[in-house]
């Protein structure tokens, strides 16, 4: 046994000088890409980025100014195309929760003439899918016009069809997004494409309403609010900016907020097309930003109206001194800003975008980011009511649409497999220590369909770096929309939400995860081969010492994700699912590949090391487990026995006889002693006491022991 304790003593020592080199491995050049400062925000764009690459043909560039910002190609005197960045102009997250940036060329044509992506945060193209693929993916658009409507996955006669990336899906349809929304605006802004005419709004005079309060309830103002740790800014313990927005055309309005001689005036100034919007903020924050001079624009807002962009210049500016209604919020800013296109209309819903400067504390560069508020008219305020308005299908809806009858499947698989587990009592009593068929071939078959189907085919499986993920999103910016562009992933780690306060943590872990089911059957199938008599446990207080190693590498990469999430996402490859589902062994570098046999082959001898030793994902679900609602029982001689103890593959059961039921996996073998009544003491001498005084063996009850036999006593004659 010293022998054997020294060898996974040498293997765990193994393991951590592998994923030391880890990092070493990374040729992703585009991941955390450090970009000179001056990319966003110099007005020469293209003397910080190589802007020939994505217009070729082109000999020069004008600066990048106005809104939406680009940067015009020509060849001699003649405008060829022209170059933007994507965060100039969106900002949609990808799976990191951080845009992926990207330079842009398109001709005067509107054809995508170049994309080239500059920077990204995403874990799965660092040390998994080499980057070439997402450099194919934005290779797809080249030489298609801006004016074709591109979704991810099969394509039609209305859609161009663009090939996924197996495993980063999500990554996808975001890049996706920025290309063809980015690419619009700078179409719509120089003529290649025609904005939608609306018709005006037809406003109705509702009365008179003259509490800001009562304002608010109608829905005739929107607010914003940003607290300083939005834009990345030390907490004051005030909003960074809370802002309110309306439309000043409307009377009922324009007369509570400017009173009625104010408000006529406004409206003789207005041409019949034009819109009058009330911006008013309070707040360290500033909506009017560094260009608002004589002649020059306001680069911190703008307003969207489905696929079109407004901006507003010095012009479109009038000076709001005070509010008329009663309880109006105190402001620092106010403005009255006028939209003269033609192209909105107030009767539509529309959103105004605030766009602030974030400090990313990770690589002290500064993006801008969008926050937006939505503004509709109420219905009663509208002659004829709310326009009928379809919207544009969110991405994620076309990915549940196509994958629906995969996403019943695994539905209807997870249901089976919880209520297979809750029948666990009726299971384990049909079951004997000699034959646990009614126990095991279920496991076996949940442990096939998980590693073939969920991990292999469906590629979901859960991760440290989906925690990480969602907890920084929890901190900074949830987006829902981002995580239900993977379905099954969302889908899985609800079911394993709900489980874990249920059950614990032992139903995923033990009978559904992908690599835990590999590497316990590896183990299963060793012992059936001839390798059982090599296969031993942990000495238990070696086990007691090594399994609080994953509670500490979970807390390591928390922290570390607080710093870097860059350094948290490669040491994240602790866990060899990627290798394992997402890559493949056989596509990852040689530390990856060794690190995958080492823990593989381990698992043939010792049933589930890293589940129960490495994994830290594994350690962020037992912490709440110690909240669920049922656990597995047990009786007063459990203690003293431990005749179950010493099968337990989880090691889970302390002298005491307790289950520490953030170990326990849920193999069940020690609910199959409890029923077991050749196997389990307290049972085996109950039974053998009442053979021998010839009485009936009665049932096993809940409580684990025979139903008592009571005695029925007839009446006296």
């Amino acid at each position: 046994m010293p022998r054997f304790t020294r060898f996974l003593r040498a293997t765990i020592a193994l393991a951590a000088a592998l994923l030391c080199l880890q990092p070493t491995a990374v040729q992703a050049l585009a991941y955390e890409a450090k970009l000179a400062p001056e990319l966003f925000t110099a007005p020469d764009l293209c003397a910080y980025t190589d802007c020939k690459a994505v217009l070729p043909g082109a000999e020069r560039f004008s600066p990048r100014d106005g809104q939406p910002r680009f940067a015009t190609g020509y060849k001699g005197d003649k405008a060829i195309g022209y170059v933007f960045l994507s965060t100039d102009l969106v900002d949609i997250p990808a799976y990191s929760g951080k845009p992926v940036i990207t330079l842009i060329g398109m001709d005067t044509a509107g054809r995508f003439t170049g994309i080239h992506v500059l920077k990204h945060s995403e874990p799965i193209l660092l040390l998994g899918i080499p980057e070439t693929k997402l450099d194919a993916f934005v290779g797809q658009y080249l030489g298609k016009s801006v004016a074709q409507h591109f979704e991810v996955g099969s394509g039609d006669k209305q859609t161009v069809g663009l090939d996924a990336i197996s495993g980063a899906t999500v990554t996808v349809v975001a890049e996706n997004q920025v290309i063809t929304r980015a690419a619009q605006q700078v179409a719509r802004k120089v003529g290649i494409l025609k904005s939608e005419v609306r018709p005006s709004a037809r406003y109705k005079d509702v009365g008179d309403i003259a509490d800001w309060d009562a304002l608010v309830k109608a829905g005739a103002v929107s607010r914003l609010t940003l607290q300083p740790a939005d834009v990345g800014e030390p907490d004051t313990g005030q909003p960074y900016l809370d802002l309110w927005v309306g439309v000043l055309n409307h009377p009922t309005l324009g007369r509570a907020v400017l009173g009625a001689t104010e408000w006529r005036a406004l409206m003789t100034r207005l041409k019949p097309h034009e819109t009058a919007l009330m911006v008013i903020s309070d707040g360290a924050g500033s909506f009017k930003g560094s260009g608002f001079v004589r002649g020059g624009i306001f680069d911190r807002v703008q307003v969207k109206q489905d696929a079109d962009t407004y901006t507003f210049r010095d012009l479109d500016y009038l000076n709001l001194y005070s509010l008329q209604a009663k309880g109006h919020p105190n402001f620092r800013e106010s403005s009255i800003f006028i939209l003269r296109d033609a192209s909105f209309s107030a009767a539509w819903p529309f959103r105004f975008v605030y766009l602030a400067n974030k400090q990313d504390k990770s690589t002290g560069q500064r993006q801008f980011i969008n926050f937006e508020t939505k503004l509709w008219l109420p219905d009663a305020w509208l002659e004829g009511g709310r326009p009928a308005v379809s919207e544009p299908e969110a991405p994620w809806k076309k990915i549940w649409r196509d994958k629906a009858v995969s996403i019943v499947f695994f539905v209807a698989f997870l249901t089976i497999v919880a209520f297979t587990y809750s029948r666990r009592d009726w299971l384990t009593a049909r079951a004997t220590i000699r034959d646990k068929r009614w126990v095991a071939w279920p496991k076996y078959v949940f442990w096939t369909v998980s590693i073939v189907w969920i991990g292999g085919v469906l590629m979901a499986q859960p991760s440290i770096t989906h925690v990480m993920t969602w907890f920084h999103s929890l901190i900074s910016r949830w987006e829902w929309e981002l995580f239900l562009t993977d379905p099954f992933i969302f889908v899985f780690w609800w079911f394993i939400f709900i489980t874990l306060f249920v059950w614990g943590r032992g139903l995923f872990c033990g009978w559904l995860c992908p690599f835990g089911s590999l590497s316990e059957l590896a183990y299963k199938i060793a012992g059936k081969l001839g390798l059982k008599r090599f296969q031993r446990h942990v000495p238990k207080p070696l086990h007691d010492k090594l399994k609080w190693v994953k509670y500490g590498v979970f807390f390591a990469l928390m922290a570390v994700s607080l710093w870097s999430m860059t350094v948290a996402e490669q040491f994240a490859e602790v866990e060899p699912f990627k290798t394992t589902f997402l890559v493949g062994p056989w596509n990852r570098s040689w530390p990856f590949q060794l690190f995958f046999t080492v823990v593989l082959g381990l698992s043939l001898f010792i049933e589930r090391p890293f589940c129960k030793y490495l994994c830290p994902l594994g350690a962020g679900l037992a912490i709440p487990t110690s909240f669920r609602l049922f656990g597995l029982r047990r009786k007063k001689e459990c203690g003293p026995c431990k005749a179950c103890a010493v099968q337990c593959g989880s090691l889970a059961i302390a002298a005491d006889g307790k289950i520490d039921q953030r170990e326990c996996l849920l193999c069940l073998d020690c609910m199959v002693y409890y029923h077991d009544a050749h196997a389990c003491p307290p049972l085996a001498t109950e039974r053998k006491r009442r053979e021998k005084a010839g009485l009936k063996l009665t049932p096993i009850g809940r409580d684990g022991y025979f139903i008592p036999i009571k005695e029925v006593r007839g009446e006296a004659p």
